[in-house]
């Protein structure tokens, strides 16, 4: 194994030591990151490199000017291209010491399913194709190349067992002594044999001439051994089958829609005077993890992102963890635009998710009269309210407290999480998402 091997060797392993999921949710630095790829800090592990040792002295092609001091590094192994930050692929001024782990959201949502033991399966909403599928469905009438002949031929062998009879046994019967066609169909049918009258009736004729053979009917059961049309199909084979046009089915394929899975995420954020900088930094840790996990989940997302204080309005995500204003709180301000904005989303053609985050402040009865009733007419995969008060709560916080006892603590549609410090945020990440994934249909 030469140098260039040792080099990557140790380069894989300081990928695998990147940071733990949840400890860089909880602690990393998520702006690193965006909704197409997501860059995680690698744990570096020092490379190999050759230092001068003193011992070694003297020898073919060793001078005294620009020897190296004892433990001095010697050189490093030559860089890939693009390794370092210069061009021509330099090694830049940085180092090592800032190298990422890159996944792309698809990859985080896995990694998150199996860290929290999650299992949301996104639901497809839009047809964007109808196929045919596997030729699984059955019609009375088609083209002979799509005949079921194998359940066709199954019908007619289920009627030749019901149908079929030990022939010679019942000529036997037709043998004894006075009895008359009559009296062979009476007993045929108590036998539940399903032999006509004229079948008889010709046997009985044909048996003339041996009629007193036997004295009863119980004297041809005692010595005349009956075989069952199972015993006669592995004695002789099948000879006939008895197919009727009733039996004829033609396959056809079954139509299969492919649906694409197509998410919108409204994000809301109080932006207001009292959403100071540890909360809203907890909002951002709870929030982008979101957006990754279900950029990753579905085919298409598109995130909307409102801030509110008394007023909302529609903000680009660059600026939506930032944003500080001096007004006071009406929550129910952010849940009217975000109808209105969701107009363009048909609930017919796009999954939904609404997340709102906040102090729980909200103006007086705000949240009873308007909220609610705005979630309620809402239609979603998941309202969720993040609530952040690292602080404790302020007496006046009570918006979380009012949606978990109006719409309770085990409904599938709503889910109410309580970040107070970095610690909670992977817990209620898990609390909202577990909430969706509950779904019968998710």
């Amino acid at each position: 194994m030469g140098l260039r091997d040792d080099l990557e060797r140790f380069r894989e392993v300081g990928e695998q030591r990147r940071e733990d999921l949840s400890e860089f949710i909880q602690y990393g630095d998520l702006s690193g990151g965006s909704n197409d790829d997501i860059r995680i800090p690698v744990k570096i592990v020092s490379l190999p490199g050759f230092e001068y040792d003193q011992r070694d002295q003297g020898g073919v092609g060793q001078g005294d000017g620009g020897t190296p001091d004892v433990g001095q590094p010697v050189g490093q192994p030559q860089p890939r291209p693009g390794d370092g930050d210069g061009e021509d692929g330099e090694p830049g001024e940085e180092g090592g010491d800032h190298e990422y782990y890159e996944m792309d959201p698809e990859e985080f949502a896995q990694e998150l399913d199996e860290e929290l033991g999650l299992d949301l399966e996104p639901k497809g909403k839009r047809v964007i194709e109808e196929k045919e599928g596997p030729y699984t469905d059955l019609t009375r009438s088609g083209p002979d190349s799509t005949l079921d002949f194998e359940r066709m031929f199954k019908e007619g062998l289920k009627r030749k067992l019901t149908m079929d009879f030990d022939e010679e046994f019942v000529r036997e019967v037709c043998a004894v002594e006075g009895i008359t066609p009559r009296e062979v169909f009476e007993w045929a049918r108590g036998e539940s044999l399903p032999v006509s009258m004229a079948w008889i009736e010709e046997a009985h004729e044909e048996m003339a001439d041996e009629r007193g053979k036997w004295s009863s009917i119980e004297e041809v059961e005692a010595n005349v051994e009956r075989e069952t049309i199972h015993q006669q199909i592995r004695r002789d084979g099948i000879r006939h089958v008895p197919f009727r046009r009733e039996d004829e089915r033609y396959r056809y394929p079954e139509i299969i829609e492919e649906k694409e899975k197509n998410v919108v995420v409204v994000n809301i954020r109080d932006v207001s005077g009292s959403m100071r900088e540890k909360k809203r930094e907890l909002v951002e840790r709870t929030f982008t993890p979101l957006d990754w996990y279900l950029t990753g989940k579905y085919d298409n997302a598109e995130f909307i992102y409102i801030a509110h204080d008394a007023e909302a309005w529609a903000v680009e995500r660059e600026e939506f963890f930032g944003i500080r204003s001096g007004g006071g709180t009406r929550i129910s301000s952010a849940y009217e635009l975000a109808a209105e904005l969701l107009e363009e989303y048909p609930w017919r053609d796009w999954n939904r998710y609404v997340f709102a985050a906040g102090d729980s402040e909200n103006s007086s009865n705000d949240t009873e009269e308007n909220v609610i009733p705005l979630m309620e007419s809402i239609p979603a995969n998941l309202h969720a309210y993040v609530e952040t008060q690292p602080s404790g709560n302020a007496i006046n916080a009570t918006h979380a407290e009012e949606l978990e006892r109006h719409f309770g603590t085990d409904g599938d549609d709503v889910a109410v999480a309580y970040v107070n410090s970095a610690e909670d945020v992977t817990d209620a990440i898990y609390r909202i998402l577990s909430t969706e994934a509950g779904e019968s249909d998710a």
